[in-house]
Parts: C-alpha cells; sequence; structure tokens
C-alpha cells in the first residue's frame, strides 16, 4: 500500500510557505487598519516653523495674555501656606508688599478647609457647585445639539437668519439683567410672575408657586436660566460642524428613501460626534466654575444650602472676611480637580475610540 501523491507548491525561489490561519490573517489586517487610520507624525523643523510663521504671529499675543493672566500669579499660591495678612511687613519681591513676610502656617488652611464645622459646609458647596454644574451642562449640551439639528433643517434662508439671531440676543445680556429677569419671571402673578401665571391658567397648579424659597427647585432654575441665555451662541460650533459635512451623504441617504429623521441620526448626529465629545472634555474643566451671578444674586437664607456655591463661599467667608488664604486654598483646589477631571475625561474618550484633546 503506497501513499497519496502530495503535491508541494514550488516558486522559482522554491516550496511556498505553508498558509498562516485565518485568525492571524485576521489579526494582521485589523492591526495594519488601525496603524493606517493613524495620522503620520509630521517633525517641527525649522523650515516649517518658517512657513506657518503668520500663524505663529498671530498667537503671540493668546499665548502672551495666558501667561500673564494665568500663571504669572501662580506665585500668589504662597498665601495658602501663610497666615496672610496684608499689612505685615514688606518686601523687596515684586507682588504685594507683604507676600513673603508672612507667618508660614504649612498645611494649616488646607486643614481648616476641609475639616471640622468649616470642612462641612465647603462639602455642601462642593456637592451643590457640582449638581448645579451637571445639571447646567447636560441640559445646556443637549437643547444645544436638538437647536442646532432644528435649525440645519430650516431651509429658508431669511427665517434661519432671523431665528439664529433671537436665539443668539440673551448671551449679550449682563448675568445681573438676566438674574433679576428671571426673579421677575418667578415672582407672584400680581408682581408680573408670568410663569406662575402660565402654570394657574393651564389648571397646573391652584396656588402660585414661591420658586426662589424653595431649595429643591433651585439647581433647575440656575440650569434653565443659563439655557435660555447660552442656548442659542452654543449652537454655533454645532451648525459649524454640520456644515463641513459631505452633502453627497444626504443624496445617497435621499436616494435609498431616507427620511428627515433617519439623516439626523445616521448621518449629522454621527459626523459631529468628534466636535460634541471635544467640547465635553473641556467643559469638564469647568465643573468646579459654575456661574457666579445666578447662585449670588438668586440665592437667599431660604435656599442657602442649595444655593451656594464655591465661589460665593470664597467671598463669602474669604474675600469678605478677610481670611485670604482660605480663598486662595479653594481656588487651589478647583484647579487641581479642573486638571484631573479633564485629564480623566481625555482619557475615558482615547479608550472608546473618540476624538480627544491630545
Amino acid at each position: 500500500m503506497t501513499d497519496a501523491p502530495v503535491s508541494i507548491p514550488v516558486t522559482a525561489t522554491g516550496l511556498e510557505p505553508a498558509p498562516e490561519p485565518a485568525s492571524s490573517s485576521r489579526a494582521q489586517n485589523r492591526k495594519a487598519r488601525k496603524n493606517a487610520a493613524k495620522d503620520p507624525k509630521r517633525k517641527i523643523t525649522w523650515d516649517l516653523v518658517w512657513a506657518q510663521r503668520a500663524l505663529l504671529a498671530m498667537a503671540v499675543p493668546l499665548l502672551l495674555y495666558q501667561i500673564l493672566f494665568k500663571y504669572v500669579p501662580v506665585y500668589g499660591w504662597a498665601i495658602a501656606f501663610q497666615d496672610f495678612k496684608p499689612a505685615r511687613g514688606s518686601s523687596p519681591w515684586p507682588g504685594p508688599r507683604s507676600l513673603w513676610n508672612q507667618q508660614w502656617v504649612g498645611l494649616e488652611n488646607f486643614h481648616n478647609l476641609f475639616t471640622g464645622v468649616m470642612g462641612e459646609r465647603f462639602i455642601r458647596v462642593v456637592i451643590n457647585t457640582i449638581g448645579q454644574s451637571l445639571l447646567t451642562l447636560t441640559v445646556g449640551t443637549l437643547g444645544a445639539i436638538v437647536l442646532a439639528l432644528l435649525l440645519n433643517e430650516v431651509k429658508n434662508l431669511p427665517f434661519k437668519r432671523v431665528l439664529q439671531n433671537i436665539t443668539y440676543m440673551p448671551h449679550f445680556l449682563s448675568w445681573v439683567i438676566v438674574a433679576s429677569m428671571a426673579s421677575v419671571a418667578l415672582s407672584l402673578p400680581s408682581s408680573g410672575g408670568f410663569i406662575n401665571q402660565g402654570l394657574m391658567s393651564l389648571h397646573i397648579v391652584d396656588q402660585p408657586v414661591l420658586f426662589l424659597t424653595e431649595p429643591n427647585y433651585f439647581w433647575g432654575i440656575v440650569a434653565g436660566t443659563n439655557l435660555w441665555k447660552e442656548l442659542g451662541w452654543n449652537t454655533i460650533i454645532y451648525l459649524a460642524a454640520i456644515t463641513a459635512i459631505d452633502p453627497s451623504l444626504y443624496e445617497s441617504a435621499e436616494v435609498d428613501g431616507a427620511g428627515r429623521f433617519r439623516k439626523m441620526f445616521s448621518i449629522t448626529l454621527p459626523s459631529i460626534r468628534p466636535t460634541i465629545v471635544v467640547l465635553l472634555i473641556i467643559n469638564s474643566g469647568w465643573i468646579l466654575s459654575t456661574n457666579f451671578e445666578l447662585p449670588y444674586f438668586l440665592g437667599n437664607g431660604l435656599v442657602s444650602d442649595r444655593s451656594e456655591t464655591i465661589d460665593v463661599f470664597v467671598l463669602r467667608y474669604g474675600y469678605e472676611l478677610g481670611n485670604y488664604s482660605l480663598a486662595i486654598v479653594a481656588g487651589i483646589f478647583k484647579t487641581i480637580v479642573a486638571v484631573i477631571l479633564v485629564g480623566a475625561a481625555n482619557q475615558a474618550a482615547k479608550r472608546l475610540n473618540q476624538e480627544t484633546l491630545v
């Protein structure tokens, strides 16, 4: 009994290697596509710098502004480690006369802020700040995306421009004016409170609601007021991202029978997703820097447990009482948390294969 002959392919260079397993081939293909998707890194050379000299010159004023107003004042963080008294001593160093002739107390100011009676109050204002910021960010982002999608569907250009101008206008109002308008709108019907008047006309409530005296309503009031003021302005970037979408995608979708809503969810939203992700990463750094004016002007003793934010806390218990060290410690805390949040959000986006800042 003889074995069946085995045919071995022969090439000019000899025997062909055995074919690789299919799983290995698929893995290599995925790796090749991933490497091809990465943008090639360009080396920075003097020729490239000289070619971009106009753009670099335009960036110099902004860079100087950032250095002068963002980095130079960091030396004032030394106050956080002192029992700072403005009139104590003098110093030849630039800046406040008495900055370097203070009593150094180490981490005592940090301990006082985060522990004891002051610590309990500070934890509460941190929770208020995070709650107001997250609610404002969520409502504002969703509202801006929805408005941008709706404006993109308006085909009558003059009417579209009128709508855009109407939604942009509140952005240019002072927060003091906006707070006053919100206070009037939420007041009793006899004082011009049209919100209570509307609720009573629709038989939603039987008696006027004192919105500014109910703590549980305050976060919603802040988020709603921010939405009204900044809604139109926040749509600008999303509308710009939408205009960059290839029109042929919409034409192909129409040929396939897609309607407006299908094109929104299958073309528009996926195309502007990188813009949404980048803006969310940037805004994550402002979680502890919520709007100061609304909690300050609309807040009162009846709602202070829900209205007081870090900035209001720093003003009342730091600067107004002359406790500058406490104010600086709170500022350092906000900065460190902001850096951590931006880094974490950027890393999360990178792991989800989304657009990132770095």
